[in-house]
């Protein structure tokens, strides 16, 4: 049996919360920072170094979604050929169940475990 897709898509929606967070952030620290009413040279050091952090915390954030968007691709052909295995293994209890008792076709054929991948590729005689 093959991971729980809800779960994942679950895991989907926490890897893009945790993307806004990040931005919301970010956003937070160099707002923070220019109200801050500090002048001069170090104060002007400060906002470059947070601002320069929040642009990494950006990139952070970009690096969740870019993962959510991979995971979430990867779960549409997981379901996708979840549906291919169901769809196979009915056809083959269809055929098995309405052959004649003379047809041999079937009579070898050995299948595979329920739900398992190889229901992709298995040859079945009359299908």
């Amino acid at each position: 049996m093959y991971g729980d897709t809800e779960v994942m898509r679950r895991r989907v929606d926490q890897l893009r919360e945790q993307g806004t967070d990040i931005r919301t952030l970010a956003d937070q620290l160099v707002a923070r920072t220019e109200a801050l009413g500090w002048s001069g040279r170090a104060a002007e050091s400060l906002r470059t170094r947070i601002r320069d952090r929040a642009a990494q915390l950006r990139q952070a954030a970009g690096r969740h979604d870019t993962a959510a968007d991979s995971l979430e691709r990867h779960l549409g052909e997981v379901d996708r050929l979840k549906d291919v295995i169901a769809t196979t293994e009915r056809k083959v209890a269809a055929l098995v169940a309405d052959r004649e008792p003379a047809d041999r076709r079937l009579a070898d054929f050995e299948p595979p475990p329920p739900a398992h991948k190889d229901w992709l590729s298995v040859a079945v005689p009359g299908l």
